[in-house]
């Protein structure tokens, strides 16, 4: 078996450290990551520039680009024999909610994704219990192997910041949704120029039972599949009969 692993907090992050570590005793593993943090890139992919790779003394490749270009330029050319599946992580910060429309974890599996493997997301709702995250991923992995999800989803996995036996066990949930994101913050450098920072997250609008957030709160490993088609098919006769 053979797996490739890629992240977006960067080649040097823990979370892909314990990821490899765990990984590696079932599989083959590959390892190809961004050089540097890339939280929040989404599906970004670097087109104006060229991609530079470096192999670094632990066998990880470097990529100067985002999570989706290590997954893309990982398949396409780097891997020298196809992986089998493709594990995003483990992100140190929950991916819930709205949250996921702009997580590079995600991305990188959703690459995956579009590229024909199966694919699976993995987030530590916290920066502590990696090793905790790394064990449910091998699990999963495992899982995932044997009944492989159908071509368009992608499962996004959120694990407990708790030590392994203190997790209560695993839920199927769908995503959350968050209130508003808080509003940007003007200031001025110290050249006396204005810059701009985005606000944090909103608060959390829907956490009801059900919910990745809920799961999370309660103890438990969230597992929310997520569809790549984002077509809004319900409307699609409604628009249709615009044009009537």
């Amino acid at each position: 078996m053979s797996l490739l692993i890629s992240n977006d907090d960067g080649v040097y992050a823990p979370g892909l450290e314990a990821l490899y570590q765990s990984l590696k005793s079932i599989s083959e593993v590959t390892v190809v990551a961004p050089d540097r943090n890339h939280s929040g890139a989404s599906n970004a992919l670097t087109l104006e520039n060229p991609l530079r790779i470096q192999l670094l003394s632990n066998g990880f490749t470097s990529v100067s680009g985002t999570p989706t270009d290590c997954v893309h330029l990982a398949l396409n050319e780097l891997c020298e024999c196809p992986p089998q599946m493709v594990v995003s992580g483990i992100n140190a910060g929950a991916n819930m909610g709205d949250d996921v429309l702009y997580s590079g974890t995600v991305a990188a599996a959703m690459e995956g994704r579009f590229l024909g493997l199966p694919a699976m997301a993995v987030s530590l709702a916290g920066k502590r219990h990696y090793q905790s995250a790394a064990l449910y991923a091998k699990l999963l992995v495992k899982k995932l192997l044997s009944e492989p999800l159908p071509q368009n989803q992608v499962l996004n996995v959120n694990v407990p910041d708790l030590p392994f036996e203190q997790i209560k066990g695993i839920k199927i949930t769908r995503l959350g949704k968050r209130h508003q994101a808080e509003m940007i913050e003007k200031g001025v450098d110290p050249r006396g120029r204005e810059i701009f920072w985005v606000g944090p997250p909103g608060k959390i609008a829907d956490a009801g039972e059900g919910t990745d957030f809920h799961a999370i709160e309660q103890g438990y490993v969230s597992i929310t599949p997520l569809k790549i088609d984002l077509t809004a098919t319900e409307q699609l006769n409604t628009l249709t009969a615009w044009l009537d």
